[in-house]
């Protein structure tokens, strides 16, 4: 889940940015292994504005989002798991994707095939007409 969320963010992130927008992303900051910073979290949700004339350093890697932004002066480095975005959207229209309600998924069972009768001689189920 974490892949595929991280092309998304990706590329709502690429359409924003080349569309002229200013992409925002909304994350759950209780998530473990998010670092922005302290005070600025409001009912265990931030807001960040990750706009390149805003932030440096963006970088979206395989499980973490991070990048460098100034709070108050301070600059601070903020990282996150990418589990931890729960909406990446343009500021200007507000478009873009939610992920709010989606868990981790559990790993898919194996498929299992049931056992091929080839070479013994059936053939394969077959309609009849009952009178």
């Amino acid at each position: 889940m974490a892949a595929l969320r991280t092309h998304l963010v990706g590329a709502v992130y690429q359409w924003a940015v080349e569309g002229g927008f200013s992409p925002f992303i909304l994350v759950d900051a209780t998530k473990p292994g998010v670092q922005v910073p302290p005070g600025r979290v409001e009912d265990g949700r931030i807001t960040l504005n990750v706009d390149p004339r805003a932030v440096r350093n963006f970088s979206i890697q395989d499980e973490v989002l991070s990048f460098q932004a100034r709070f108050g002066g301070q600059p601070f480095l903020v990282a996150l798991p990418i589990l931890a975005v729960l909406a990446i959207y343009a500021r200007e229209n507000g478009r873009g994707l939610s992920f709010e309600g989606e868990d981790e998924p559990e790993p898919p069972a194996p498929v299992t095939t049931p056992p091929s009768d080839a070479g013994t001689g059936r053939k394969g189920p077959a309609l009849r007409r009952v009178k």
